[in-house]
């Protein structure tokens, strides 16, 4: 098999493709001959040295793949040798073999090419989580997105429409902006020209229902005013830094507002599971009929592994990059 290896903190360019011997199969895994894997902002921060995966995952990069189920550990029923599959790995995304929780992967919709599949999972179900299992949005209510041209700022988006949730984004160009109305937002914020709140204020006067932000930074005073009373906040990534600027308490009680942090990669399992299971019933279908849809920006070979990280780090995408073998 072969795989992308890495020294941490080694540029995007120091990327390189490596063989090994074939994994051997565990009990209860099934192993995917990976045809496509998304990159996320995740695979640059673990080779940067800033996001080690999780004890006991494999060290390889990568967090989505797409593929064909060549090997099923006995006793599995759910998927069998031959299906073609997307999901979740918790590592070792970027190889042409996966080893995967057969409880974490999902039939790739009718119609779909592996390269499409291979953008849908981390994208979709993180923004499915945070809108759905986190914040509850109902229809109806109104839902701020902070990057809304990234991936999981479009497929929060266009979760928002399947589901009559109006919602607004801010993004950096006008370009951006026009990607997000096609997904289905509704107010379309240039954060470098307006400021956010001021233009909530205007549009919305009644305020957000909740704020899906990977920004942090100084957004979360101002996400602060603009939530209504019992609204929330859910923060998924800290483009802005570490550290966020000085709470204002009187905001947040007055709001009786909540303050959240996610993540995926780090969840347990059976949280995946369930989550997968979730989202398999609720959106999958939409996918064949063409409700919902994977938002590519570049689909790279494997020999142009660099750019993808590069792009990232400039911020400059729009959508999922996915790569094939």
């Amino acid at each position: 098999m072969y795989y992308v290896d890495f020294e941490k903190g080694c540029s995007p360019s120091e990327l390189v493709v490596k063989e090994r011997e074939s994994y051997k199969l565990p009990d209860n895994m099934v192993k995917v001959a990976v045809n496509a894997f998304g990159v996320n902002r995740a695979d640059t921060l673990q080779r940067q040295g800033h996001y080690p995966a999780p004890q006991g995952e494999s060290p390889i990069l990568g967090l989505e793949v797409a593929g064909t189920v060549t090997e099923v550990a006995s006793g599995i029923t759910n998927v069998k040798e031959g299906d073609r599959v997307f999901g979740l790995v918790a590592g070792g995304g970027y190889a042409t073999e996966a080893i995967v929780n057969p409880s974490h992967l999902m039939a790739i919709p009718q119609g779909m090419p592996f390269v499409e599949a291979a953008g849908l999972a981390e994208v979709f179900l993180t923004a499915f989580q945070c809108l759905r299992s986190i914040a509850h949005v109902k229809p109806a209510q109104h839902a701020l997105i902070h990057g809304g041209a990234s991936g999981v700022g479009l497929a929060a988006t266009q979760l928002c429409r399947y589901w009559g949730v109006h919602s607004a984004v801010t993004a950096s160009a006008q370009e951006k902006l026009n990607l997000c109305q096609e997904n289905g937002a509704e107010l379309l914020i240039n954060y470098k020209k307006h400021s956010f709140a001021d233009e909530i204020k205007r549009e919305w006067p009644e305020g957000i229902d909740m704020v899906l932000d990977m920004v942090g930074g100084d957004y979360l005073n101002k996400n602060l005013s603009v939530i209504k009373q019992d609204g929330i906040i859910v923060n998924l990534a800290m483009l802005a830094g570490r550290y966020a600027d000085n709470l204002d308490m009187a905001l947040l009680l007055g709001k009786r507002a909540t303050i959240t942090g996610t993540t995926l990669r780090n969840r347990s399992d059976g949280y995946k599971a369930n989550l997968i299971s979730d989202f398999a019933t609720v959106c999958l279908p939409a996918f064949e009929t063409g409700e919902l849809v994977v938002n590519l920006d570049t689909h790279y070979n494997i020999k142009d592994i660099s750019q993808p990280h590069a792009r990232l780090e400039a911020n400059d995408t729009k959508g999922k990059i996915v790569v094939s073998w």
